[in-house]
């Protein structure tokens, strides 16, 4: 859990791959379900919280993986304007550590819709969002069909699009990752996916509204770029 972030068989698995095509599995960052954004440092850690699985900053965290290549946009561009518009409404609000975060969130999502864990993926997803997935892990139920799902590496994570209407606001970030990805049928022969490594582009997009007291950033949209 991705460009948001692969998957013939009959109707119903053509759905489910479509489905999970558009979306691309693959974040949010929050103490609450999303990303915590009074967080004082740029790493976030996986932490077990009330309400769900959650990214939760620390300043000691550190991540253990390779780092990914990370780059803000100049603050002239539209995207940097309207992500100090975001920040002028809220404060606490950090791209730095916004994107920091979306990298531990990217992988929760994709390993959790792998898992069809619905309970993990819920305080993570809007409610349109939640039940285009659920769709696709009940579709893929109802087949007998397991996915599995690894990100081995995110070689670069950055700022796509940005916007504020009001106080509802949106962020769209670019992952490129490196992952394995792949659906077995009941009788474990691969039918979408490959169990190689294999470069996949994901655009994912975050909302949240920012008047709320809820720190949550959830995913809104995401497809394969």
């Amino acid at each position: 859990m991705t460009n948001f972030g692969g998957f013939p068989v009959d109707l119903v698995l053509l759905g489910m791959v479509a489905v999970f095509l558009v979306l691309r599995l693959r974040s949010v960052l929050g103490k609450r379900a999303g990303v915590e954004q009074t967080m004082a440092a740029p790493m976030p850690r996986p932490a077990a919280a009330p309400g769900g699985r959650v990214i939760d900053v620390k300043p000691e965290a550190a991540h253990d993986s390779q780092q990914a290549t990370r780059a803000l946009p100049p603050r002239e561009s539209p995207v940097g304007q309207a992500l100090a518009r975001i920040s002028a409404i809220d404060g606490a609000f950090s791209p730095t550590r916004f994107l920091a975060a979306a990298e531990d969130a990217f992988k929760l999502i994709v390993q959790a819709f792998a898992r069809g864990d619905r309970a993990a993926l819920r305080p993570l997803l809007t409610p349109s969002m939640f039940d285009l997935f659920e769709q696709a892990i009940a579709a893929r139920e109802a087949e007998g069909l397991k996915h599995f799902s690894t990100v081995h590496s995110i070689r670069s994570a950055n700022f796509e699009a940005a916007d504020v209407t009001g106080t509802l606001a949106h962020v769209t970030l670019r992952f490129v990752s490196d992952q394995v990805s792949y659906t077995n049928d009941a009788a474990g022969q691969t039918v979408v996916g490959t169990e190689a490594v294999t470069e996949i582009t994901d655009v994912w997009t975050f909302e949240r509204e920012l008047s709320s007291r809820d720190p949550a950033w959830r995913l809104s949209a995401s497809h394969s770029g």
